[in-house]
């Protein structure tokens, strides 16, 4: 049995999984703490239609039931109306119902300690997540990446279900510590799976559809989360999305069988295509370049510093950006649903555009290092007005808006760093030089979490992550001189 174009088929797989590792990434975030709306009533019904809120005078106090069933007492003043006080407004979500935060205290308490312990966990999270980063772009050079995605994906997977099980912060932390251990390996495994699977001059379009499933992934996560939250809850919501990983290893081992090279189902056309179009597939010494050798060249601190500086502002958006429109704007949750998901589809376009802009270039004849830099440069320029004007704005839905230019803006300029180590390196070092860049990826973005818990404006915040953008792109231009395969001694 042939298939056509079958190195689009794995491509496709890595795309689904990625939006799956998306959705179990946002669990927590979105679920965090949400803005529920009940319709105040005089009496309590029994039919369990709506969600109903019913004032008890002698307690100064709301009693809150959901349709479901569940019951709260709030105190007056840590509730909020709508609709000239017909609808009472509750903070709820993870860090209520486990007791992370103090319900009694103010609601500007809260936010700071929600958005400060939220912070924290992530900061473990990523901690855990940046040390993957290194060993998965090892093991997948050393296992391959059909072994590696299974590996990964089992892990995290368990880890999402398990966070049903959380009690507290403690707890809460360790799971997702687990999450981040597994979820980092897809970033330098689809690296090195794109530079075995792609000629050089579709690998930035392959990095782009890749980075564009992270951004459907991360689209669908509000609207996705927060509908099976209402209905399921947070627990059933874990073990649900943290499960459909498992089922997605079925055609990941039975269609990525082996690389193009020795793959039964590939047709000899599209084997010669791949293989014709690799600069590397001609060095034959494939032994990967340790960690010391990949830093004692200059050119690999591009891909390393480069990360460094512009990463955070994603993990910053994916982190802080439910929070963000429920404080900064009052949003509810189901407002929040069909809102937080506009700014991942400018990223979506960012990924495809920018893949396909510097593939383009090549295909017109450009060099890889000019194609690249160009990308970058054009991507740095959409980021930075686009993060002024939209701290600016004030309704939520200018906001989305225009941080979907700051994601489309990033994801351009990322997919083209992203291709780099493949650039530079062939074999069992592409993968290895994508794993120190996540790293270092990692390590700017907990050094902006601890700067974030310092700031106590939301615009002021997200405006400050613009001066990532030159900072990056500096430290690229500096390090990188000319794209192309660094020879091996």
């Amino acid at each position: 049995m042939k298939i056509k174009g079958l190195r689009w088929w794995v491509i496709g797989l890595i795309m689904l999984i990625t939006i799956i590792n998306y959705l179990d990434r946002g669990t927590l975030n979105y679920m965090w703490v949400a803005n529920m709306e009940y319709q105040l009533v005089d009496q309590i019904s029994s039919d369990g239609a709506e969600n109903q809120a019913q004032f008890l005078p002698h307690e100064q106090a709301y009693k809150l039931v959901s349709k479901g069933g569940n019951e709260i007492i709030q105190k007056a003043e840590n509730v909020h109306f709508k609709n000239d006080g017909q609808i009472v407004v509750n903070r709820e979500g993870i860090a209520y119902d486990l007791g992370i935060v103090d319900s009694s205290a103010t609601p500007e308490e809260t936010d700071k300690q929600a958005k400060d312990i939220l912070g924290t966990i992530t900061i473990f999270f990523m901690i855990a997540y940046g040390i993957s980063q290194l060993f998965s772009g090892k093991m997948y050079d050393k296992i391959g990446t059909r072994k590696g995605f299974v590996i990964s994906v089992l892990l995290w997977g368990t880890a999402d279900a398990l966070t049903s099980l959380a009690r507290g912060k403690i707890s809460l932390t360790g799971f997702r510590m687990m999450l981040g251990l597994g979820e980092a390996g897809p970033w330098p495994g689809t690296v090195k799976s794109n530079a075995e699977w792609f000629p050089q001059k579709e690998r930035a379009f392959a990095q782009g559809l890749f980075n564009a499933a992270a951004s459907i992934g991360s689209i669908l996560a509000p609207i996705v989360i927060l509908m099976l939250y209402m209905t399921l809850g947070w627990k059933v919501t874990f073990i649900v999305v943290g499960g459909l990983g498992l089922a997605w290893l079925i055609p990941w081992l039975l269609i990525n069988k082996k690389g193009p090279k020795e793959h039964p189902w590939i047709t000899e056309e599209e084997r010669h295509y791949i293989l014709s179009g690799q600069p590397e597939a001609t060095i034959t010494n494939d032994k990967g370049k340790s960690w010391g050798e990949l830093l004692s060249n200059k050119k690999n601190y591009s891909v390393i510093l480069g990360r460094f500086f512009l990463d955070p502002i994603w993990w910053m958006f994916v982190t802080y950006l439910p929070m963000y429109l429920i404080s900064q704007f009052g949003l509810n949750i189901k407002e929040l649903a069909f809102s937080a998901w506009i700014p991942y589809v400018g990223a979506m376009v960012g990924s495809l555009s920018g893949g396909w802009f510097s593939g383009h270039l090549i295909r017109k004849g450009k060099s890889v290092n000019y194609a690249r830099k160009v990308a970058m440069v054009i991507g740095g320029i959409i980021i930075i007005p686009a993060i002024i004007a939209s701290v600016m704005a004030q309704s939520a839905v200018l906001a989305v808006i225009l941080m979907a230019f700051v994601l489309g803006g990033f994801q351009f300029t990322m997919t083209n760093i992203q291709t780099i180590p493949s650039d530079l390196h062939s074999g069992k070092s592409v993968g290895s030089l994508a794993g120190i860049g996540g790293a270092a990826a990692v390590l700017g973005t907990i050094l902006a979490m601890l700067f974030a818990q310092y700031i106590t404006s939301w615009p002021l915040l997200f405006g400050l992550l613009g001066a990532l953008v030159p900072l990056s792109l500096i430290s690229i231009f500096l390090t990188i001189g000319k794209i192309e395969q660094i020879e091996k001694k």
